[in-house]
C-alpha cells in the first residue's frame, strides 16, 4: 500500500466446509487473483478456516456433540500448516491478508477460539485477535478471548478489525479508534439464525452489519471493509444432514453481503451477494477532513471526565515458575510433598 491510495479486496467466498487444507488452498487462489487485479489488501470472512458453526443455532446442545467434534477436528492451530500456507501466499503475492479461523487451544483438546489474523505483505503476523465474547449460540463452540489482539497495525495505513458481534461493543471499537485506525475490518458469518422463520422474521444480517459498520466508520472517520462468509450446498448438506426442518431454517435465513464504506459511513466500491471478489479503492487522505467535525479521540472528547483502560495481556490457564536448583523458586513438578 505504497501511498495514500490502494485497492482492497473483499473475498465473498465459501470455504471448503470442514476441510481446512482445501480451504487454505482456496484462500491462496483468491489471494493470487486479487493481487493480479491490483489489490494490496485481501480480506476473508469470520471463521473462513474452516466454515462457520451454524449448527450450534439449529440443534439442542445434547444433539450437537458430533457436530462439535467434526468442527473441532477441522479447526486449526495458529502455528499450523494452514495459517502458514496463507502467510506464504501473502508474501508470494506481496499483499496484506486478513483471515478468520477457528483456533484450537494448545492447552485443551476441546478448547476453541474465534480468531482472526492480519498478515503483512512479507508473511508476518501483525495482529492475532481472539474474539472477546462469543455471541449467543456461539458460546457452545468458542471460548472467550482476550485483549491482546486489540491492536491497530501501523503499516502503510493503520488497519484494525473486530469479529462479528464485537462491532456492537463500543469500548472494543473505541480501543481501536484511539490507535489512529484508518481502515476497519469487520468479519461476519454467512447467516445467523435467531428464530424459526415461520414464527417471525429472522435476524437480518445484511441490515445489522451495515448499521454497525456505518456507525463505526462515521464515528472513527475511517474506511470499512465488511466481509461475510458464504454458505454453499456442501456446507448446507453437512449441517442439515437431510433434516427438512433444519434445511428450511437455513434456506429462510437472510444471507449477509460483503461491502465497503467510506469515512462518512456511505457505501463505496462493490457490494457482493454472489460468490466472488469485490473491490474498492481506498484513499486514506479522505479520513482527515471529517476529523475536523468531531474527533472523539482528540478535541471532541473530555478525557478529564472519561477514563478508559484496556488490558492487552494474553490470557494463559497457568504460570509455571522455573528456578535454579537450591533457589527459592522451583518448577511445580519438582516440588516434593512433605513426609
Amino acid at each position: 500500500m505504497g501511498n495514500m491510495k490502494f485497492w482492497a479486496a473483499a473475498a465473498h467466498i465459501a470455504p471448503v466446509y470442514l476441510d481446512p487444507r482445501a480451504s487454505a488452498d482456496k484462500a491462496c487462489s483468491v489471494i493470487a487473483e486479487a493481487a493480479r487485479n491490483g489489490a494490496s489488501l485481501v480480506v476473508f470472512s469470520e471463521s473462513f478456516l474452516t466454515g462457520f458453526p451454524v449448527w450450534a443455532a439449529l440443534y439442542p446442545p445434547i444433539q450437537s456433540h458430533q457436530h462439535f467434534k467434526r468442527f473441532l477436528k477441522a479447526s486449526v492451530y495458529i502455528d499450523g500448516p494452514e495459517i502458514e500456507r496463507v502467510r506464504k501466499a501473502a508474501s508470494d503475492n506481496g499483499v496484506f491478508v486478513s483471515i478468520g479461523f477457528s483456533e484450537r487451544n494448545p492447552a485443551s483438546v476441546g478448547g476453541l477460539w474465534n480468531s482472526n489474523v492480519l498478515i503483512s505483505d512479507t508473511g508476518q503476523i501483525l495482529i492475532h485477535h481472539r474474539k472477546l465474547v462469543a455471541t449467543f449460540f456461539e458460546k457452545l463452540v468458542w471460548d472467550p478471548g482476550d485483549g491482546a489482539g486489540l491492536v491497530v497495525a501501523n503499516t502503510r495505513g493503520r488497519i484494525g478489525g473486530l469479529i462479528c458481534g464485537e462491532n456492537t461493543n463500543p469500548l472494543a471499537r473505541y480501543s481501536l479508534m484511539t490507535q489512529g485506525e484508518q481502515v476497519h475490518i469487520s468479519s461476519y458469518p454467512p447467516i445467523w439464525p435467531t428464530r424459526v422463520p415461520k414464527e417471525s422474521d429472522n435476524y437480518d444480517n445484511r441490515a445489522a452489519n451495515r448499521i454497525r459498520a456505518s456507525a463505526h466508520c462515521f464515528e472513527t472517520k475511517c474506511f470499512g471493509i465488511i466481509v461475510a462468509g458464504r454458505l454453499d450446498e456442501v456446507a448446507r448438506k453437512s449441517i442439515a444432514l437431510d433434516d427438512p426442518a433444519i434445511e428450511a431454517i437455513i434456506d429462510a435465513s437472510p444471507r449477509a453481503t460483503s461491502f465497503f464504506l467510506g469515512p462518512t459511513g456511505a457505501g463505496t466500491g462493490d457490494e457482493m451477494t454472489d460468490e466472488g471478489i469485490g473491490y474498492a479503492q481506498i484513499d486514506l487522505d479522505d479520513c482527515v477532513e471529517p476529523k475536523r467535525f468531531h474527533d472523539v479521540v482528540a478535541g471532541y472528547n473530555r478525557f478529564d471526565i472519561f477514563d478508559v483502560a484496556v488490558n492487552r495481556m494474553r490470557r494463559n490457564p497457568i504460570r509455571f515458575l522455573e528456578g535454579r536448583a537450591g533457589g527459592a523458586l522451583t518448577s511445580p513438578e519438582a516440588v516434593a510433598m512433605p513426609e
